[in-house]
């Protein structure tokens, strides 16, 4: 288990924590500008033991009328997009996180974008998704973590979740015309790196199985046995390789992406490599390096 030394950052319930552009590939192919806001709100009711987005947490609700200000905040700094996430280290649907009250209130910050992407966990899509869904007049996508379908490894997350619980909140966005994103742990803890591809392979086929048309693969932080990024790479390729590029989409996450690298020599081009891949969802040559010979 990873641990947790319960020091949080100092943040402002009046700002998010985090915000910047980035550029990301749509389902039509087209690479698009996206407004990412990181909220600031409560911290997630499931504590999984390999999270450390609680550190940008409250502990208690944010005010009414918050998290508006803080979009507010962010949108008046960042250039126009068409595409904008709304995370907020737990689960949007999550009332403790994001006050329903404030729902009209953000939907109407929410007018100039086409889509509209939020995270929850599986057990929050329910009616406050709905009523979301109906007050933005933007395409919802909703990103879920999967984390991984290894069957001894998922118990011990303390995710609070099964994979039939997934798969059904999964059928309810499809039948509700709201698109699914997965996120996919690469090794997540307990799990033997020997082991770490296949069943990152293994979790994009379940995740396409349930009808996503993104999934992101994530390498795990804070792990004592993280990683390395070409274990990263190798699962981006089964990916990609599996899906139809019109449609469904993988990506690699590669927020502190040079922790997973041990050569400074190759890091560079394995980098660009994987940005590559993101935006191009195509497999370039792969890298042969001399001193770490991966």
């Amino acid at each position: 288990m990873i641990a947790r030394d319960n020091v949080r950052n100092p943040v402002d319930p009046l700002r998010p924590y985090l915000f910047f552009v980035e550029d990301e590939r749509s389902g039509d192919g087209e690479i698009v500008s996206v407004n990412t806001l990181f909220l600031t709100n409560r911290e997630c009711p499931w504590r999984c033991v390999m999270c450390d987005l609680w550190k940008n947490t409250l502990t208690e609700t944010v005010p009414r009328g918050a998290v508006p200000t803080q979009i507010e905040y962010a949108l008046a700094r960042l250039t126009a997009s068409r595409h904008i996430k709304l995370y907020n280290s737990g689960s949007f649907f999550d009332p403790r996180a994001i006050p329903p009250v404030d729902y009209p209130a953000i939907a109407a910050q929410l007018r100039p974008f086409e889509r509209v992407i939020v995270e929850s966990h599986p057990a929050l899509i329910g009616e406050n998704c709905m009523r979301f869904r109906d007050l933005i007049p933007a395409r919802l996508e909703v990103a879920m973590g999967l984390e991984t379908v290894h069957p001894e490894v998922l118990p011990r997350l303390n995710k609070g979740m099964t994979l039939d619980q997934f798969s059904a909140a999964a059928e309810r966005l499809r039948n509700s015309a709201i698109d699914l994103r997965v996120f996919i742990l690469v090794q997540p803890p307990f799990q033997p790196e020997a082991e770490a591809i296949h069943w990152a392979q293994r979790s994009l086929d379940f995740a396409f199985k349930c009808g996503a048309t993104v999934a992101t693969l994530i390498p795990t932080r804070g792990a004592e046995n993280p990683p390395s990024i070409a274990t990263l790479e190798a699962s981006v390729e089964y990916g990609i390789g599996q899906v139809s590029r019109t449609v469904q989409r993988v990506f690699a996450d590669l927020w502190d992406l040079e922790r997973f690298s041990n050569c400074p020599l190759c890091y560079p081009a394995r980098s660009a490599r994987l940005r590559q891949m993101n935006l191009y969802q195509e497999i370039p040559h792969r890298i042969d390096c001399p001193a770490c010979h991966l």
